[in-house]
Order: structure tokens, then C-alpha cells, then sequence
């Protein structure tokens, strides 16, 4: 009678965290960052089809980087959880909090029980009524959920742009301000996005409910000419 093969079970975690890791590094990455006026996200993606940055509910906005079939399986669960959650108890009761949570939930269950990873990294991000009251999570591959605050970087280029980030963000900058910020922390030294390069939406503290915007490349280019 042959032996069955033995794995320990944290070689086989730490393959499964390469796995998704080396997924992730593939891609592109994105941004978030506050400004006086809301929460600006920022992905580089030269794609006018495919979509990383995405509306959730009225204040909450959703991104991803890695496989693109896998976060936008992610999003639309989240669009019906809200959706569901809104239509039972009230559009207040449907927060950033609550969905970061079972986004975890699902990428840690899936990590933990399933062959292969799912190689994705996800940002849920709510515009409050004040400055103090913007959520960014951020959600790992094996579900682990991190409060940020100011701004956050996701991707394989993630700690690079993050560390340009906090050399140059500051609060209360403008649209504009927040706009040069990011797109020269995705660049970095040595390149230039041009709008057509990028996908870029808000969410407009002041908007009246649904707060979510796309922004186009004319308005991109303005914000980047200052």
C-alpha cells in the first residue's frame, strides 16, 4: 500500500499566497486618494471596455487589479448584496464596511478551501458627508481587509506608488491638485500617463445621492494641466 502524499499545510498556504501575488504582479496598478471635495480613483488602464473602477451603491465605489473575469465576478456579487441589503432595510443601512467584510469573507473561504487562489486585489471606497467620514478598504487575495485612510495603492507596483503618495498627498488638496498627485505616483520617475491611459472616477461628496462619476479624458487632461 503506497503512502499519500503529504503537503504541510503552510507550504501549501505560502504557494497559494505566491500564486496570487505573481497573478497580481502582472497587471496594472491603481490608486485612491481624498480630496477636499471627495475620493478620486485612478487606475491605469487603457482599456475604453473593460472596467477596473466601478459604482456599488450611491456613496460606495468598487476597483480591482489582477484577473479581470474574477474582481468583476466580485463587483456584481457586491452590486446584488448592496442592492438586496438597500431594498430590505434602507439605502442608509448599506455601507463600505459591511461589504468590505464579505468580500473578505469570500477571498478568505476560497483561499483557504479551494485549489487556486483568486488572483485579485479589491478596493471599496465610501464618501462620507465629511472628510473624516471617507472609507478606502482594502482587500488582500486570502481576504484579509485593511482600513486606510488619505489614500492607498493596489498592484504589483503597489508599495512604489504608495511610498510617492505619502512623499507628495497633503490634505485638503483640490480635484486638480489630488489628480497631478496620483498620476505622477503611477507613473513615477520614469513615465508620463496620458489620459487616454487611464481610467478615472470620483465620488462627489456633493453629489445629491448617487456620487459616483466618470471622468472623461477632456476632463482628465484639464485637471492635469492645472
Amino acid at each position: 500500500m503506497s503512502m499519500p502524499f503529504y503537503v504541510a499545510p503552510e507550504q501549501v498556504m505560502k504557494d497559494r499566497a505566491d500564486y496570487a501575488r505573481k497573478g497580481i504582479a502582472r497587471g496594472r496598478s491603481l490608486a485612491a486618494a481624498a480630496y477636499a471635495g471627495g475620493i478620486l480613483i485612478c487606475a491605469e488602464n487603457p482599456s475604453t471596455t473593460l472596467r477596473k473602477v466601478s459604482e456599488i451603491y450611491d456613496r460606495i465605489a468598487f476597483a480591482g487589479v489582477g484577473k479581470y473575469n474574477e474582481f468583476d465576478q466580485l463587483r456584481i456579487a457586491g452590486v446584488r448584496h448592496a442592492d438586496l441589503k438597500g431594498y430590505s432595510f434602507s439605502r442608509e443601512d448599506v455601507e463600505a464596511r459591511s461589504l468590505a467584510n464579505q468580500y473578505a469573507q469570500i477571498l478568505g473561504q476560497i483561499f483557504t478551501h479551494e485549489m487556486k487562489p483568486l488572483e485579485v486585489e479589491i478596493l471599496v471606497a465610501e464618501v462620507g458627508a465629511t472628510t473624516e467620514g471617507d472609507q478606502l478598504f482594502y482587500i488582500q487575495y486570502d481576504g484579509t481587509v485593511m482600513d486606510k485612510s488619505n489614500f492607498l495603492a493596489l498592484g504589483g507596483e503597489a508599495e512604489a506608488i504608495t511610498e510617492r503618495l505619502g512623499e507628495t498627498w497633503q490634505p485638503g488638496m483640490g480635484l486638480d491638485g489630488v489628480m497631478q498627485v496620483v498620476v505622477k505616483a503611477l507613473g513615477g520617475p520614469e513615465r508620463a500617463l496620458e489620459p487616454g491611459d487611464l481610467e478615472v472616477a470620483v465620488l462627489d461628496r456633493g453629489a445629491a445621492r448617487r456620487c459616483f462619476r466618470r471622468l472623461d479624458d477632456d476632463e482628465v487632461a484639464r485637471l492635469l494641466a492645472g
